[in-house]
């Protein structure tokens, strides 16, 4: 598995932990709503600038998206 892929699938354990939809964490991230799901199906290359986004929506810490 790729690291894209990897990275993708943490991004969606930690939405459901949160209980949050694709919608939902897309809103509070501040990313277009349709860029979630292809994150989570390891189709984005996501910048630092998204991966910071993220964990701060998940409120979580940018190394717990890699451990």
């Amino acid at each position: 598995m790729d690291v894209k892929a990897k990275f993708g699938e943490k991004i969606k354990e930690l939405r459901l932990k949160k209980g949050l939809s694709q919608e939902q964490l897309a809103l509070i991230a501040e990313v277009d709503r349709t860029y979630i799901p292809d994150i989570e199906k390891g189709r984005r290359n996501v910048s630092l600038v998204v991966i910071y986004k993220l964990a701060q929506a998940l409120q979580v810490n940018i190394k717990d998206f890699f451990d």
